[in-house]
């Protein structure tokens, strides 16, 4: 059950993770990548971006 709430300027985001990465962002051609391992291609993942 996904369950996405914006309130005030604070997002909540509820679903059943299988995992969470940290990890840094990489030059990749004219654009940039995040790597995961190989077991989790084509699964839907969320990109957040934050201030660093």
């Amino acid at each position: 059950m996904r369950r996405i709430k914006v309130n005030n300027k604070k997002f909540e985001l509820s679903e059943s993770v299988e995992t969470v990465y940290e990890k840094r962002i990489t030059p990749f051609g004219n654009s940039a990548k995040i790597d995961v391992p190989k077991k989790y291609r084509g699964w839907r993942a969320y990109v957040i971006i934050v201030k660093d």
